[in-house]
């Protein structure tokens, strides 16, 4: 699995024009799923986000966590995370599961952050056309991947 997390001030998806999904400070997460990924991916992926040490604490330093601050999370599908590029200039996404595959992994991914959060992810709505609007803060953009912990 792959995210890009992103530090906001506040961020919205929408589909058709309606708001299906709308946090204030936090982190916005753009999800991948790859046809390998199991519930190690997961685990792994919830535990570095939820402790990420990327908010200010009151020095101005980056060193407090989601958890730390409470602030909230807005997570989007993307399966464009894993587009290659390699040949041509048309990226191939053969590497992003189909969605058989990739929804269940996506909503265990939400379910378990918000587990361990203890309040409920956002969300917008799988496979769909959807719009993202964020102000990134700091700017802070971290991409993690599950198979490339770093």
């Amino acid at each position: 699995m792959r995210v890009v997390v992103q530090r906001v001030s506040e961020a919205k998806v929408t589909v058709a024009g309606e708001t299906c999904g709308q946090i204030a400070a936090g982190l916005l997460l753009l999800v991948g799923v790859e046809e390998v990924d199991t519930q190690q991916d997961i685990d792994w992926l919830v535990r570095k986000i939820s402790q990420l040490r990327i908010f200010s604490d009151a020095d101005g330093v980056m060193n407090l966590s989601l958890l730390d601050c409470g602030a909230e999370a807005l997570s989007v599908s993307q399966f464009t995370l894993f587009a290659s590029t390699r040949k041509g200039n048309r990226p191939s996404y053969s590497r992003a599961a189909r969605g058989d595959i990739s929804r269940p992994l996506f909503e265990q991914f939400v379910a378990s952050l918000a587990q361990v959060l203890g309040k409920a992810v956002p969300t917008g709505v799988f496979g769909a056309d959807m719009q993202v609007s964020l102000v990134n803060d700091g700017p802070v953009t971290i991409l993690l991947d599950s198979r490339n912990p770093e």
